[in-house]
């Protein structure tokens, strides 16, 4: 499970510098790139909270 978190905040870290260089070369789909890597980012924060609460 904790390699899951590490990927999803990975890719979701990647994602959002890649909407962010995009968003200066005024690409069409910045917006969209990280919007997906928030919902990456959130994702991650979900399954260590749920990994979290679970080893109570």
């Amino acid at each position: 499970m904790a390699n899951k978190v590490v990927t999803f905040f990975t890719f979701g870290i990647f994602l959002l510098l890649t909407g962010a260089v995009s968003k200066v070369f005024n690409w069409s789909q910045a917006n969209l790139v990280m919007a997906i890597g928030i919902v990456f980012e959130l994702l991650a924060a979900l399954l260590f909270t749920w990994k979290k609460i679970n080893n109570k």
